[in-house]
């Protein structure tokens, strides 16, 4: 396995950034039009296409999911993933139309440092289609794509990914971008709050602090609580009807409770998409749903652990310091305590 969420079968990532920017777009294609659905528990979404996602609405596939910084302006990069699909002959067809279904989330990032000054029309139509045209079964973690210009309240933000098996032999997997207002750091870190579920060293091997510093749940925001939002995409390979992949989300969002703190600000984005590639078949339709749940929760909080742990600074004066370069003497190769 990859430990990324391409361990799930049937779906590639692409991302294209731009640094001087300070901002970029991610985007999930699945191979086949796939079952989705949405929790969001945010206060202040930005989002495109997802009231589709509801199981009452008539579209049961979609073609791609697009996550994208640059706030509002950022809805326009799944303007350039339908362009590219559309090149490839995807779509819900309506006779002799086809209209590729290609729900968004966008996430805060106008204030991270980088030229946000692009004149009439802003990037990310270009960024999406680019985003499509590198999509691949494997791909980088940290500050690219929809995490180029993502923070935290105390280290840089960025995309992250996990993935894991469960007890059926299902695939789960998960891909967030992570901006949270909160921190996904103990404190002030090194720790994450998602280590009790860590696999392998995959974000440092650092568990939790003992003594328990007395200050960790104090509440430490960034200034501005408009700032922020953390999107996540979690992906089976098990058969799903919408209702059952909304029930998956709604389990896999207690992945965010459990890496950052605190989490659903009054004016966060945050947002669950959930889809099933419908590989293989549940053999209980209401305890294999559940265990796929128990397992996603899990896998988003690490997915979300690893995307702070392999972030990098932007390369602007004043930019947040990445958990890399604040605790460089805890990274393997970096230099010595």
């Amino acid at each position: 396995m990859r430990n990324l969420i391409t361990d799930v079968p049937g779906l590639k990532v692409g991302h294209a950034e731009d640094l001087e920017l300070g901002s970029g777009t991610t985007v999930i294609v699945f191979d086949m039009p796939a079952v989705g659905s949405i929790d969001l528990r945010g206060g202040g979404p930005g989002t495109r296409e997802t009231a589709l996602l509801d199981p009452a609405q008539t579209v049961e596939g979609i073609d791609a999911i697009t996550l994208s910084g640059g706030s509002a302006f950022g809805l326009d990069a799944a303007s350039g993933v339908q362009a590219w699909l559309r090149e490839q002959g995807r779509g819900f067809a309506v006779r002799t139309a086809r209209v590729p279904i290609v729900p968004a989330a966008i996430l805060f990032d106008l204030l991270s440092c980088g030229d946000k000054d692009w004149g009439r029309f802003p990037p990310y139509r270009e960024l999406g289609y680019s985003a499509c045209k590198s999509a691949a079964l494997s791909f980088k973690l940290g500050s690219v794509g929809a995490g180029t210009g993502a923070t935290t309240v105390n280290c840089k933000g960025g995309i992250g990914s996990a993935a894991a098996k469960s007890v059926d032999g299902h695939a789960v997997g998960a891909l967030a971008a992570v901006n949270a207002a909160g921190s996904v750091l103990v404190e002030n870190g090194p720790w994450f709050w998602a280590a009790p579920y860590e696999r392998d060293g995959e974000f440092g091997d650092r568990g939790l602090p003992s003594p328990f510093p007395a200050q960790a749940l104090k509440s430490r925001t960034k200034g501005d609580p408009r700032a922020n939002t953390t999107l996540v995409v979690v992906a089976t390979d098990a058969i799903l009807t919408k209702t059952q992949a909304k029930r998956f989300a709604v389990m896999a969002q207690s992945g965010l409770s459990r890496a950052i703190y605190p989490v659903h600000t009054p004016l966060d984005g945050d947002a669950v998409f959930a889809v099933s590639t419908g590989k293989q078949p549940l053999a209980d339709p209401l305890l294999t749903l559940t265990e796929l749940g128990a397992v996603a929760a899990n896998v988003v909080a690490r997915a979300i652990a690893r995307g702070i742990f392999a972030a990098e600074p932007l390369p602007f004066p004043g930019a947040l310091p990445a958990w890399k370069e604040r605790f460089a003497a805890l990274v393997p190769g970096g230099p010595a305590s």
